[in-house]
């Protein structure tokens, strides 16, 4: 069955009445960038210290078997705010400012998470990297969003200046801007604004966190490096810059757990803390027990931290290792706002996982990554897991591979053609591939 990501304004019904607003939790998601899997304390570091991320861990529910719906940027990001595949809804690769390097263009149907929470009386506000488009119709006010302050593309050159191949690409909603400082603490002080600001209102709020780091350039601030370094004496260079990087985002974390207790909400508050994706090897990144990194169908680079607090609702201290993807945050976003999601998603709530009851039987669930350059030749390559089977190639130029999960966590030894899950995850690796065929990718315009 085809699904339809996009849905009339008509067919929209809310679970509850707009009278029973001020009752809904607000929500607080961030998304960070590049993030590997062994990369918090939470998550086995011994050289890294993130005691706020932990703190989320350690007063609600932290997942061993969540993973990104691509193990790059702009798709996973598609995945977070339509609640399906990306390449259903045009972005199977990154999105980036030149036409012949950029693999993904937001469909003109999808329907994104804040026009959803917009309709049960939500306001929404992004802060940080959008990445999902550069220029009209894809921005993020014009996809739902009643505020965004930030950066459009997928990644700056510079933390403190801001650029992408000199082009400014930072925003207050349509107003373009040049805010001096490092973006962790731009966007951390924006995001505490945000809180402040709309906890004085009655109406119920989402924020979309969108953190650029840790991702590439690894560029700390210099007092966050030296404290590092002193810390732990010996540490290679290009690993301390990357600890100290992932430590100042946890500090950023920190303040808007702080604004949220300050601003009196944190009984009534869903807070999810996520990565778009594994963490970069070259850079020093740490992937625990995994697989290679940013990039990879191999675990490394698809599984990533996942932590969620909701006092009163989510159990403190509860370690789930339930198969979960960034696509299944939007139908749990809403049915933790009382909310029916009105149209075919591909994700499922995992609310009742969130809570430590029961989640929803198996089910087959795909990876798709368009991308240019002699590796890739802008093709795409998949893998497709079911239970405890995963079928992957690494490169669109490699054959399929079939890994016993359970038996092979480190995906060292393929097995054969002929077992019986490969042959199922293959035809539905195809009908996958067949079904999302009828979604263009490409924009038309030229840069």
């Amino acid at each position: 069955m085809r699904y339809d990501c996009s849905v009339r304004n008509s067919e929209w019904k809310p679970l509850l009445e707009s009278e029973d607003a001020v009752s809904q939790p607000n929500v607080v998601l961030i998304l960070v960038d590049d993030l590997g899997y062994g990369d918090l304390s939470c998550y086995g570091a011994k050289d890294m210290r993130t005691p706020h991320v932990d703190a989320i861990a350690d007063a609600g529910t932290r997942f061993t078997q969540f993973y990104a719906n691509c193990p790059v940027c702009s798709p996973t990001r598609a995945s977070v705010l339509t609640g399906c595949y990306p390449d259903r809804v045009g972005v199977p690769g990154v999105i980036r400012t030149h036409r012949r390097n950029s693999w993904g263009h937001l469909s003109r149907e999808a329907v994104l998470l804040p026009s959803l929470l917009k309709k049960a009386g939500y306001h929404c506000t992004i802060v940080g990297k959008w990445h999902l488009g550069l220029t009209s119709p894809n921005t993020p006010r014009e996809k739902g969003f009643d505020a965004f302050q930030g950066f459009l593309g997928d990644m700056m050159d510079d933390y403190y200046n801001h650029r992408r191949h000199g082009i400014n690409y930072m925003r207050h909603n349509e107003e373009e801007i040049d805010p001096e400082g490092h973006a962790t603490d731009l966007f951390t002080q924006w995001a505490v604004d945000t809180i402040h600001e709309r906890a004085k209102k009655k109406k119920p709020f989402f924020l979309y966190l969108a953190y650029n780091a840790p991702h590439t350039p690894i560029q700390p601030p210099e007092e966050w490096l030296e404290r590092v370094k002193e810390r732990e004496p010996g540490i290679e260079e290009k690993r301390a810059k990357l600890v100290a990087l992932i430590e100042h985002m946890d500090d950023g974390v920190g303040q808007v757990m702080s604004a949220i207790e300050e601003a009196g909400i944190g009984d009534n508050t869903l807070l999810i803390f996520v990565s778009d994706n594994g963490g970069q090897l070259n850079v020093g990144a740490n992937n625990g027990p995994l697989r290679d990194g940013k990039g990879d169908t191999f675990e490394g680079g698809i599984r990533v931290p996942f932590v969620a607090r909701w006092k009163g609702e989510i159990p403190a201290g509860l370690e789930r290792n339930d198969v979960s993807l960034t696509m299944d945050l939007l139908p749990t976003i809403c049915e933790a706002c009382g909310m029916d999601v009105p149209h075919k998603v591909d994700g499922t709530s995992i609310l009742p996982a969130l809570k430590g009851e029961p989640q929803k039987e198996e089910r087959f669930l795909f990876w798709v990554r368009r991308e240019g350059g002699p590796r890739y030749g802008g093709r795409d390559y998949y893998a497709g897991r079911y239970g405890q089977w995963k079928l992957l190639q690494n490169t669109p130029f490699e054959e399929l591979k079939l890994y016993d999960l359970e038996e092979d966590p480190l995906e060292k030894n393929p097995l054969g053609e002929d077992h019986f899950m490969y042959r199922k995850l293959f035809q539905a690796l195809q009908d996958h591939v067949n079904e999302m065929g009828v979604a263009p990718w490409q924009r038309e315009e030229e840069s």
